[in-house]
C-alpha cells in the first residue's frame, strides 16, 4: 500500500518518463510535489524502491527505472521509454504493455553535444534498434550518440544515445536538439524569454546559455533514451 506522496510522485516520473523519456531530477520532484527539499524526495524514492516500484540504476546520477505500478495507475496506459543497453538493443520488455515492443532501425546521426555547442550534424555513421514503443508519434525518428555530462541531472550521459523526433518546435522545458546560428548543435532544455531562448544544461557546472530567438532552429525533442555501459 502506498501513501498519497509515494503514489504521486511515482505518477510524476511515469509521466516525465513518458513526455522525454528520462527521469525527473531531484529538484523537478520537489517543486512538483511541493515538498521544501530534497531530503524528502529522497525518503520517497527509498520507500518505492524498497516496495518493489522503482529500481535505481547503479552509478547513474538520477537513473530510475520503474519496475511496476500499481493497479489504478495501470490502466492509465504507462508505456516505459527508458531501456539499458549498449549500441545492439532488443525491445523493450514492458509487463504492462498488452502487446511485445517491435524493434525498428533508427540511423545514428553521428554525436550531439551536452556540453559546449558541436558542430551541426548531418552525416549517418551507423544505426540501432530501439523498441517500437519508444517512437512517438508519426513523425520521422533518428538517433545520436551523446557527448559530454551537461545534462546528466536529467539522467543522461556521455556516451549514451538519445532517440530524436524530428520536429520544429518546443514547449518549454522540454529537451531538444537546437541548433545554433545554423552551424552548431547541442542538446538542452528549451525554454522561451520574451525574445530569447534560454537552452538550460542540467549540471550546475554548466551556465544557461542565452540566444536570440532568430537564432536558434529546434532541430527535434527528446523522445527516448538507451543508456550505453
Amino acid at each position: 500500500m502506498l501513501t498519497r506522496k509515494q503514489l504521486e510522485l511515482l505518477d510524476f516520473i511515469r509521466s516525465r518518463m513518458d513526455r522525454d523519456g528520462v527521469p525527473p531530477s531531484f529538484d523537478e520532484m520537489k517543486e512538483a510535489l511541493d515538498l521544501r527539499s530534497k531530503s524528502g524526495i529522497h525518503r520517497l524514492i527509498t520507500a518505492l524502491e524498497e516496495r518493489g516500484f522503482i529500481r535505481r540504476l547503479a552509478h547513474r546520477a538520477r537513473a530510475i527505472e520503474i519496475v511496476k505500478i500499481p493497479e489504478a495507475m495501470e490502466k492509465s496506459g504507462f508505456s516505459a521509454r527508458v531501456i539499458d543497453g549498449g549500441r545492439r538493443t532488443e525491445p523493450a520488455r514492458n509487463p504492462m504493455a498488452a502487446l511485445p515492443a517491435h524493434a525498428m532501425e533508427l540511423p545514428v546521426m553521428g554525436r550531439i553535444a551536452a556540453g559546449v555547442p558541436i558542430e551541426a550534424i548531418s552525416e549517418i555513421s551507423h544505426h540501432i534498434a530501439v523498441p517500437g514503443t519508444m517512437l512517438s508519434g508519426s513523425g520521422q525518428h533518428y538517433a545520436l550518440e551523446v557527448k559530454g555530462d551537461s545534462m546528466i541531472e536529467a539522467g543522461i550521459n556521455d556516451g549514451d544515445i538519445v532517440v530524436i523526433r524530428e520536429q520544429d518546435s518546443a514547449q518549454n522545458g522540454d529537451i531538444v536538439v537546437a541548433l545554433v546560428e545554423d552551424s552548431e548543435a547541442t542538446l538542452k532544455r528549451y525554454r522561451r524569454r520574451g525574445d530569447m531562448i534560454a537552452l538550460e544544461a542540467a549540471n550546475p557546472a554548466y551556465e544557461t546559455r542565452m540566444v536570440p530567438e532568430h537564432l536558434v532552429k529546434v532541430q527535434g525533442r527528446l523522445v527516448g533514451l538507451i543508456r550505453s555501459y
